[in-house]
Formats: C-alpha cells, sequence, structure tokens
C-alpha cells in the first residue's frame, strides 16, 4: 500500500521537474546545462516509478524497492557531473543566489558577477536599448539612405514610366502637370488599382503621347523618401518598339531626342545616375531621399540584365 502511494506521487514529481524545465527554456542559453540536468533527474525518477509499477504488478516484496532504489542512484551518480549544478550561493562571491540564477543560470552567478564576467552581454543590451525602435527616425526625417531601413519602407504610392526607343533616339516628355510638371522626364504615372505596373507603362504612355509601347520590359526599381512625409516606389521600362503617332495632350509634350542628348539638367537629380546604368543594359535598384527637387542622398545597386 505505501509503495502504491508513492508510485502515485512520483507522477506529480515528474510533471514539476518536466515543468521546471519548460521555464528553464525561456532563460536559454544561461539555462542549457540545468535544463539537461531537470531532463535527466525527471528520467530517473520515471526510472524509479516504473521499476516500482512492476515490483507492484508482479506482487514482489515489497522490500525490493530498495534495491530497485539503488538503480536510479546508480545511473545517477554516473551522471553526477550533469545533475549536480545548482548551488545556493555565488560561486564567485559567496553571495546567497536568488531563486531564478539557482535554477535558470548554468554560472551561478549573481547579477553583479556575473556582469563582471561578460561585460559583452550587457554592452550588447544597452546597445539594443539605444537603438529602441520606437526611437528609430521616421522616413521623413532621414537626410541619408543609410538612416531608411528600405526593407520595411512602405510608399505613399506607385507609379510607372516608360522610355520609348526609336533606333538612337527615346521619347521624353515636357510635364505639364503632376509630380515634377515643368520638368523633362519619361511618360508615366501612379498604378490603378488591380492593375500591374506593365499595363500601367501603357496606359500611361498611350495617354499622356498617344504612343503605344510594345513589350516594355522593366529595367528599374526606384524608391524616393521626400521630407514632407511624401513617399513613391517608382517602376522604370524600356520600350523598343511601338505604334501610334505622338500627340501633344494636357498632361504632357512629348519629343524624341537622341540618347546621348538626353537633356539631364532639365530632369529629377535621380535620372543622371540611375538612368545611363540602365541604358547600358544593367537592371538598377535605387533608393533616394529628395528635399522638394533637390536630391540629398542616394544610393544604387545595379546587375546584369538577362537577355529574354
Amino acid at each position: 500500500m505505501i509503495l502504491e502511494k508513492i508510485t502515485e506521487e512520483m507522477y506529480w514529481v515528474i510533471i514539476a521537474v518536466l515543468a521546471l524545465n519548460l521555464f528553464q527554456r525561456k532563460h536559454q542559453p544561461r539555462s542549457n546545462k540545468k535544463r539537461s540536468a531537470t531532463l535527466i533527474i525527471a528520467v530517473l525518477v520515471l526510472l524509479l516509478d516504473i521499476l516500482f509499477v512492476l515490483i507492484i504488478n508482479f506482487e514482489l516484496p515489497q522490500w525490493l524497492a530498495f534495491p530497485a532504489l539503488l538503480i536510479p542512484i546508480a545511473v545517477g551518480y554516473r551522471f553526477r557531473s550533469r545533475i549536480l549544478l545548482f548551488r545556493r550561493t555565488c560561486t564567485s562571491c559567496g553571495v546567497k543566489l536568488s531563486f531564478n540564477d539557482i535554477l535558470y543560470h548554468d554560472d551561478n552567478l549573481c547579477p553583479d558577477c556575473h556582469k563582471e564576467h561578460f561585460p559583452q552581454e550587457y554592452i550588447k543590451n544597452e546597445q539594443e536599448e539605444a537603438t529602441d525602435p520606437e526611437e528609430v527616425k521616421e522616413p521623413s526625417a532621414a537626410r541619408t539612405v543609410e538612416e531608411i531601413d528600405w526593407d520595411i519602407w512602405e510608399p505613399t504610392e506607385t507609379a510607372v514610366i516608360c522610355y520609348v526607343f526609336d533606333k538612337d533616339k527615346v521619347m521624353l516628355i515636357h510635364k505639364k502637370l503632376g509630380l515634377g510638371n515643368g520638368m523633362v522626364n519619361a511618360p508615366g504615372g501612379r498604378i490603378e488599382l488591380a492593375e500591374t505596373a506593365l499595363e500601367a507603362a501603357i496606359r500611361e504612355t498611350e495617354e499622356e503621347t498617344g504612343i503605344t509601347p510594345i513589350n516594355p520590359v522593366q529595367t528599374a526599381t526606384l524608391n524616393f523618401q521626400f521630407t514632407d512625409g511624401y513617399a513613391l516606389k517608382g517602376y522604370a521600362f524600356f520600350a523598343w518598339d511601338h505604334t501610334g503617332e505622338m500627340t501633344e495632350t494636357e498632361e504632357a509634350d512629348p519629343f524624341w531626342v537622341d540618347i546621348a542628348e538626353i537633356p539631364y539638367e532639365k530632369m529629377w537629380e535621380d535620372d543622371r545616375y540611375w538612368l545611363p546604368e540602365a541604358l547600358a543594359g544593367k537592371n538598377v535598384t535605387g533608393n533616394f531621399i529628395f528635399d522638394d527637387r533637390t536630391m540629398l542622398s542616394m544610393d544604387i545597386q545595379k546587375t546584369e540584365r538577362s537577355e529574354n
């Protein structure tokens, strides 16, 4: 009867040890060794419980519980270096450890001694606190491209531009309306709802110039952050064939110009940096900071354009 009662209580001991192991997991990597210790302890208690159950089920003499007890003790002794890790006092200064330090920290050091022995961990934490995401600048406050995490940056709008070529000439426009009015650019505009960038490039070019580009190819992705908060992602396309007749519209006055004579001085400042790379056969990704029409900072990455 006594052995049966002990066996029932041992289930709760196993559950308690495994629960402790789960709590230790929250303190990784500082609790790896002590997590292993609690798992070994749980296995030893389970082994003893199994032996007691066998004695009860086979109705063996209950005094066999004593030699059965020696089996997990012998196994535990073999693994003593991996089990006897828990200390009540700091191994460095001797001060009494807290409950958390005893159960969850392999080094058995008090907080002060841990900081002294592992200063790099505290330097890292201080650096992380100094760069708290809540204190990171808003993109509109950035003055260099390095101040913006472009992987999570979100544009206010997305737009396209399309350069149509005819032998050694390219079609540009004198822009009459909207962002960049009065400047020279390629035809383009915002991407409408449920419209792809390619579809928008063809539509905008038709609407602004009367020219329909044939099989445009994307050559650049351009991200613009303005200091007033406006953010624009642009996709640039090249088309080497077209149909239609060039016509002046309410939005644009189109014209043909030799590629070698593109008037960069009348265009957005970023064009003079990324467009020659695209004309040379590169795929370009560019990030730009603008204060109104003045470029403050840029970063351009380029790769070879694959032939389709």
